[in-house]
């Protein structure tokens, strides 16, 4: 018993730090939608230099998790969406993902290593358009992947968490204390929620504000943003001068009403974009991130939260995707804190000290110096448009859509914009700046104002992506001639 004591004592102090210190930030970074990444070592070394102590992985990515070991970064590793329905139906399939995954990379304390915190169980298994898809799966998975950390040895050290997309509760009023979970996942989120409250593991929820911003009727910007004086909202004897904190006190109203009040928080996703779109711009989402940065590091707590903040908060992304899908809007290539090349769009201070500024990628390996832009002299300008759209369906153009940064370049600068698009992401590749005699290749970068004309990466993938497109462009060309 007396041996005990110390223990209890360091527990409960732990649990009063959490309870006072102010939520732990980190980012997400994805590795499955971007035609030319960063290589991993170049991520860690950025990550490091803004001191970023924690990432959410979207899914196991062998050459990520090595370059993560022995960087003391905290991983929360994602489960893909695909991967739930084998490991729902398999514990011996769980056993061999958490074998593949973890152990072989985890750390044991005597060795640098993978430092694993947390394992999501799924991508947005709940997200509405998903149409149920993956929800019959998602108890199972995260059961044996519980199990299989069991068997393991570390089910201790490691939480496992599902994800919950922000239109998994919803209220016909902005008022948080109306907040509900959907009808339809009602069941699976009292399972969710007992699983999760036994193993003591957090509830993971995803927050998309300029969505919310969006769908919402009256919706105000200021508000959203943290501004000092935007009108606060009225909820009976409660008032929420922001978002944030109204979001996530409909989150905790749904939780409450299935009887988990307490359960404590971890806010997966949460960002603003910068592209694409109107209201989607760099000094949009620079207002943004301050604002929530700086809401968090104050230690503020919600107003059925008074003593509880959230535990983490990973902010949606690190990087720029451009193969992410566009069905919700052009926005969603756009989200990270940086460009696709490691460059910071923006001043945020994620904790990297006095200077309160980002740090760019050093040393990052560029193609050559030159672009393709559109040549009025030779080809047939009637033409342009379809190639224009021949390019833009084999790379991206999203910049270019009404809101975005490229959208008033006019002619010939959009096509310029989409051949160089199209040639930087096929490795400027020979042929890749043709379209018919329509492109020319310059070395004078034709960047005007806040459009930006990129230079791809040199890395490994870019050939390969060449040749694994080039057969893409033939098949839309010959489309688009037989249609003729």
């Amino acid at each position: 018993m007396a041996g005990s004591q110390p223990r209890s004592v360091l527990l409960l102090c732990l649990t009063m730090l959490r309870l006072y210190s102010a939520s732990a930030i980190g980012v997400n970074w994805g590795t499955s939608f971007s035609s030319q990444p960063l290589p991993p070592p170049k991520v860690v070394e950025l990550l490091r230099s803004n001191n970023v102590t924690s990432v959410r992985l979207s899914e196991p990515d062998p050459s990520v998790m090595e370059a993560l070991i022995g960087s003391g970064i905290r991983v929360a590793l994602g489960v893909p969406d695909s991967a739930l329905q084998g490991l729902n139906s398999s514990r011996k399939a769980a056993e061999g993902w958490v074998h593949d995954n973890v152990t072989r990379y985890f750390s044991d304390g005597s060795s640098p290593g993978f430092r694993i915190e947390y394992i999501v169980v799924g991508d947005e298994p709940f997200l509405q358009t998903n149409n149920q898809q993956f929800q019959p799966f998602v108890i199972g998975a995260a059961t044996n992947i519980h199990q299989a950390l069991v068997g393991a040895k570390l089910s201790t050290r490691i939480k496992v968490i599902v994800p919950c997309s922000h239109d998994a509760f919803n209220t016909t009023s902005p008022l948080p204390s109306k907040a509900r979970f959907r009808p339809d996942l009602n069941k699976t989120m009292t399972q969710l929620l007992t699983f999760l409250t036994k193993q003591n593991s957090p509830f993971l929820v995803d927050l998309n504000p300029y969505a919310t911003f969006r769908q919402r009727k009256n919706s105000s910007l200021d508000f959203t943003l943290f501004h000092p004086t935007a009108r606060p909202l009225a909820d009976g004897h409660n008032t929420y001068k922001n978002g944030f904190d109204a979001s996530i006190d409909a989150l905790v109203a749904s939780l409450s009403a299935l009887g988990f009040p307490d359960i404590d928080i971890v806010v997966g996703k949460i960002g603003w974009p910068t592209d694409g779109t109107v209201d989607a711009t760099k000094r949009v989402a620079e207002t943004f991130m301050k604002g929530l940065v700086e809401h968090l590091k104050s230690n503020s707590k919600t107003p059925l939260r008074p003593r509880k903040p959230v535990l983490d908060v990973y902010v949606f992304s690190l990087l720029d995707e451009d193969r992410r899908s566009v069905a919700s809007g052009d926005y969603e290539r756009h989200w990270g804190i940086f460009t696709f090349d490691g460059q910071a769009k923006y001043e945020l201070d994620l904790g990297q000290g006095p200077q309160k500024k980002l740090s760019n990628a050093h040393d990052v390996e560029y193609l050559m110096q030159r672009w393709c832009v559109a040549n009025n002299n030779n080809g047939d300008p009637s033409n342009a448009s379809q190639n224009m759209n021949t390019a833009c369906a084999a790379s991206d153009c999203t910049a270019l859509s009404p809101g975005g940064s490229c959208a008033g370049v006019g002619w010939p600068g959009n096509a310029s914009y989409a051949f160089n698009s199209y040639y930087q992401g096929h490795g400027q590749g020979v042929g890749a700046c043709d379209f018919g005699g329509l492109g020319m290749i310059t070395t004078v970068d034709p960047s005007v104002d806040e459009c930006r004309f990129t230079i791809g990466l040199r890395t490994s993938q870019s050939a390969g992506r060449l040749r694994g497109t080039a057969t893409v462009l033939l098949v839309l060309t010959v489309v688009v001639v037989v249609l003729l």
